[in-house]
C-alpha cells in the first residue's frame, strides 16, 4: 500500500496494546482449557483476517498454522470450508460462528448460526471461540489502521 505514513496505534499507546496480548493470551489458554485443537484456534484467526482483509495477519497465523502442522490443504480451501471434506463437525461448527461473529454488521449473530455452534460445541467452546474472535477482530483492526507493513 502506498499514502502517508500511518501512526503504528500499538506503538503510540503500547499499554493498550499489551493488555490486548495480555487478553489474547488469556484467550489462548481459555481455548485450550475449552479442548479446542491448537490447529482448528489458527484456522478461526486465519479465517478471521480473511474476512477482514487483514494480510499482516494472514502472514503471521498462517506461518504459525503450518510450523504447528496444519494441513496446507486445508488453509488454502479456508474460505470455502463449507464445501470441502476437509473440516470436522467442530470445525465447521466454530468455523461458522467465528464468520458471524466477525460479519457482525452483516446482520449480527443470528439464533441460527449461535444455536447451530451449541448443538457441537461446549458452552466452554462457543464462548472461548467467540473470544477469540473478538481479540482477531481487534488485532487485525490494529494492523489495518496502523498499516502493518507485509512485503515489499
Amino acid at each position: 500500500m502506498t499514502g502517508p505514513q500511518r501512526v503504528n496505534i500499538g506503538e503510540q499507546h503500547p499499554a493498550a496494546y499489551k493488555t490486548l496480548i495480555a487478553l489474547s493470551s488469556e484467550v489462548g489458554k481459555a481455548a485450550a482449557a475449552a479442548g479446542l485443537d491448537p490447529l482448528l484456534v489458527e484456522l478461526l484467526r486465519i479465517r478471521t483476517s480473511q474476512i477482514n482483509g487483514c494480510a499482516f495477519c494472514l502472514r503471521m497465523h498462517t506461518r504459525d498454522a503450518l510450523k504447528k502442522g496444519e494441513n496446507p490443504d486445508r488453509i488454502a480451501v479456508l474460505p470455502a470450508w463449507e464445501e470441502t471434506g476437509y473440516f470436522s463437525d467442530t470445525d465447521r461448527a466454530a468455523l461458522r460462528l467465528t464468520e458471524a461473529i466477525t460479519r457482525v454488521p452483516d446482520g449480527h449473530v443470528s439464533d441460527e448460526d449461535f444455536d447451530a455452534a451449541a448443538a457441537v460445541l461446549t458452552e466452554d467452546q462457543v464462548s472461548a471461540i467467540a473470544w477469540l474472535a473478538t481479540v482477531m477482530n481487534a488485532f487485525n483492526r490494529v494492523a489495518i489502521t496502523s498499516r502493518y507493513a507485509v512485503g515489499s
